[in-house]
């Protein structure tokens, strides 16, 4: 049913107005002084009850469907919850009506980014291990159909699937640790070394495929002092896929450049390839699991797609964060922080 607030405005007051005259019959009998009084009284009360609705109750009741109205918008923007007593009921409605139902909005939303990330990690990790366990299957048939007899054939058949099948342990091992690190179950085992001298470890590491690439990795310390405290497999690990990732994705005869200098929270370090780059749209993402930029990372360059992703895990276990600024055809930089004392 539905309540005009002009009739029930006009109801209240005839109900006032009648209960007045009542009550004045009593001292007086005069007609035209009971009129009169009837109908002050009922215009009063009319006046005071319709404003009352109209701007008070009336006003309140629209913010609650200008709320809801924004709920449907999905406009989040929740308000402060104002815990002023003197507000009136239907306006602390309105405030635990929106800030409830846009909570529990949210949670509906993010829910649904897991599903869809879910679905999308099943459809890359399947993806991912499929290509190399059916590389390692052709090989192992092609010797079982008659190609073990040819002992050169047979020796290099098995020298693929030995290097498919690296791959693939590889990528399991990316993904145990990525997966170990995001639960919590890995924590990290801080120690004191050297940064730079863990960096001409790794120089040793790169320096054939550098050679062969015609690249230079030049290392600039401009710290007082490289010492740092973290865990350095880890960290190790984190210098590791950079240089993979700068040696892989640079032109030929290019040069990467490692850059390190104090600043106030330790040492800040900088990682900057001469290759390719990353257009704009793609910067945001390329820490996902599996994420490769179009044209620019392709499968051809090899690789299980968690390199970065764990990076960035690994620098967020040490109070880090990592940032990544890049030019089209030129060069691209990724930054962070590693402060003197971690965990």
């Amino acid at each position: 049913m539905v309540i005009n607030p002009r009739w029930l405005a006009w109801l209240i007051a005839i109900c006032v107005a009648t209960i007045t005259v009542a009550f004045l019959s009593l001292i007086t009998r005069e007609s035209t002084v009971m009129f009169v009084t009837f109908a002050i009284s009922a215009s009063a009360t009319f006046i005071l009850v319709y404003f009352t609705i109209e701007f008070i109750v009336l006003r309140e009741v629209n913010e609650v469907y200008s709320a809801l109205s924004k709920l449907k918008k999905k406009d989040f923007t929740i308000k402060p919850k104002n815990n002023n007593p003197t507000l009136s009921p239907i306006q602390q409605l309105n405030d635990e009506l929106y800030a409830y139902t846009s909570g529990k909005q949210q949670e509906i939303d993010q829910l649904k980014k897991l599903e869809i990330y879910r679905r999308e990690f099943l459809a890359d990790v399947s993806h991912e291990l499929k290509t190399p366990i059916f590389v390692a299957q052709g090989y192992i048939e092609t010797l079982l159909d008659g190609a073990l007899e040819d002992t050169e054939v047979s020796e290099k058949f098995l020298r693929k699937a030995s290097v498919t099948l690296d791959g693939l342990n590889n990528l399991v091992q990316d993904l145990v640790t990525l997966s170990q690190m995001e639960a919590g179950m890995i924590t990290m085992s801080p120690s004191i070394f050297n940064l730079c001298g863990l960096l001409g470890e790794l120089l040793d590491i790169f320096e054939k495929r550098l050679q062969e690439r015609n690249m230079k990795l030049f290392i600039h310390n401009n710290t007082s002092k490289c010492e740092i405290e973290a865990d350095k497999p880890r960290i190790r690990q984190v210098f590791f896929n950079l240089i993979d990732n700068a040696i892989k994705y640079s032109y030929a005869s290019g040069e990467i450049h490692i850059k390190l200098e104090n600043n106030p929270k330790g040492v800040h370090i900088e990682v900057r390839d001469h290759g390719q780059g990353i257009p704009p749209e793609d910067i945001e993402h390329i820490f996902e699991r599996f994420y490769r930029v179009e044209k620019s990372r392709t499968k051809t360059e090899g690789g299980s797609g968690l390199g970065l992703a764990i990076v960035k895990q690994i620098l967020e276990a040490h109070g880090a964060n990592i940032a990544v600024k890049s030019k089209l055809g030129e060069k691209t930089t990724f930054s962070f922080d590693l402060p003197a004392q971690t965990l």
